[in-house]
Formats: C-alpha cells, sequence, structure tokens
C-alpha cells in the first residue's frame, strides 16, 4: 500500500525541523570553516552549471507568457551562473560578523557589560522569479552563522532546485546539509504555513513585490524584516563643465544596461542650472 502523500504543511515542518535542528552544528563552526565551505559551494555552483543552466531552459519554457522584464530576471546564461559564484566567493571573503564586539563597559559593580553580534537561529526567506537569490540568500545566512529554509518563486523552481542541490552538496561534506532547506512545493500556502511556525523559525525575510510581502506580514506570527518599495534615483549636479558625455553615457547605463533589475534607474534629477543644457 501506498504513503499518503506529504501535504504543504508537513513538507514545510519537516524541513523547517531538520534546519532548526542543525543550526547549532553550523553555529560551532569557525570563522575559517565557514569561510572554506562558502569557497566550496561557490565551486560547487561553477561545477554544477551545466545542470543549472539545463534546469533554468526548463523554467523558461514555462514562462513564455512573462513579461519580457520578468524574463530577463528568470534567465541564466554561463556568466550569471559565474557571477553567482563569484557573488559567494566575495561573501566568503567578507569579515566574520559573529562576535563582533560592538559595545564594551565595565559597571561600577565590576561586572564587564558587552553588546555582541551572534546568529538569530534559523531564518526563512521568501522571494520570487530571481534564481540568483538562492545562492545570495544561502551565502549571506551561513556568513553569519544563520541556518535557513528558503521559498522560491514557482517561475524559477527547476532553476532554484539545481542551485540548492550544489549547495546542500558543500554542506553535506560536514553532515550539516539540513542547515539549509529548500521548499519543493509551489503551493502558496507554504507561505502562510511557513511565516506562522512559532518556537521554531526565528525571523521571516520576503524580498520581492508588494505583494508578497503583504502576503508574508499578514500571516506572519514571528518577526519579519522586510523593504518598502524602492525608487532608484541618478541626479546630474550642475557642476558638469566638461563630463557630458560621461553623464550621459552613465545616465543611458543605469537604466538601459539591464532594466529588469531592481537597482534599474526609475528616476532621473537634473539640476535646474544644467537641465535647458543637458536634458
Amino acid at each position: 500500500m501506498n504513503a499518503p502523500a506529504e501535504t504543504t504543511e508537513s513538507h514545510c515542518r519537516r524541513i523547517a525541523l531538520a534546519a532548526a535542528e542543525a543550526r547549532l552544528a553550523l553555529r560551532a563552526l569557525s570563522a575559517d570553516e565557514r569561510s572554506t565551505l562558502l569557497r566550496e559551494m561557490a565551486d560547487a555552483i561553477r561545477t554544477d552549471a551545466p545542470s543549472i543552466l539545463a534546469a533554468n531552459t526548463l523554467d523558461l519554457a514555462s514562462a513564455s507568457d512573462l513579461p519580457a522584464a520578468m524574463r530577463d530576471r528568470l534567465a541564466l546564461t554561463p556568466q550569471r551562473v559565474e557571477d553567482m559564484a563569484a557573488a559567494v566567493d566575495r561573501i566568503a571573503a567578507q569579515p566574520d560578523p559573529v562576535g563582533t564586539v560592538l559595545e564594551s563597559r565595565r559597571l561600577d559593580s565590576g561586572i564587564q557589560l558587552e553588546k555582541r553580534r551572534i546568529p538569530i537561529g534559523l531564518l526563512v526567506i521568501i522571494y520570487e522569479s530571481r534564481p540568483n537569490v538562492t545562492s545570495d540568500a544561502a551565502a549571506l545566512a551561513i556568513r553569519s552563522g544563520n541556518a535557513a529554509v528558503l521559498r522560491g518563486g514557482k517561475e524559477s523552481l527547476h532553476s532554484n532546485r539545481a542551485i540548492a542541490g550544489a549547495i546542500r552538496r558543500s554542506l553535506r561534506r560536514r553532515g550539516i546539509d539540513n542547515a539549509f532547506g529548500f521548499i519543493e512545493t509551489t503551493d502558496r500556502a507554504a507561505i502562510d504555513c511557513l511565516v506562522r511556525m512559532e518556537g521554531i523559525i526565528d525571523l521571516a525575510i520576503p524580498r520581492g513585490g508588494p505583494g508578497l510581502i503583504r502576503a508574508v506580514t499578514d500571516a506572519a506570527r514571528i518577526p519579519v524584516i522586510k523593504h518598502d518599495a524602492g525608487n532608484c534615483h541618478v541626479y546630474v549636479d550642475e557642476h558638469l563643465e566638461g563630463l557630458e558625455d560621461a553623464a550621459e553615457r552613465i545616465v543611458v547605463n543605469a537604466k538601459a544596461q539591464r532594466p529588469g533589475v531592481c537597482n534599474a534607474a526609475e528616476t532621473l534629477l537634473v539640476h535646474a542650472n544644467v537641465a535647458p543644457r543637458i536634458l
């Protein structure tokens, strides 16, 4: 007799509980060990580039009805996969935040009081179409000594699964692959399940559009760190003599290099003293 299919709630709970259990083993790693682990993750992404690109092809084939900007966010190329790996390498080279003393003073009683940075515990990161968020989020969590459960958008499921597989293989060598959990289901009910896991998940971080942010904050019973709507400005100052051509190149690049990304220019602000000439 076949076992009953796993429900969305049981799937999310199983992965979250495993990550919560593994977070202490991850936290026990030294700064150097976590740096080495991150470099191994970057190497694994490079090694798995062919399978990651093949998975991305499946996602793109299912996303023919998406707007061009969304397809561009979703699309991976060999260079973009290398950029993902290079970003993980850069995170590996960052100063380790864990244990950093922010304040220190001795009380009149003689007690030494310190404020230190420590890992939060278990994060859930919920995001939309861009597959590179999978590697970025995992790397930042590990750099800061936190376990993480990731839930990406349905349009990038195959790509995210392939990237997550490379990352988990790196963790498996140290027996802590459960410290990075990846939610396989595309059921939107998974979001509600994850952000209501009081006592298991310590913090939710939504990364996406207003609809996603609202869905997380409305359902959450755990703390949430969220961003608001952004508006990327490029400012052209009045002290422009001799730099007009450079200003034009910068302004055009800020929007036209890749219009679909979050930091593409949305507002051009020009000083009134040069506006008639430069515009």
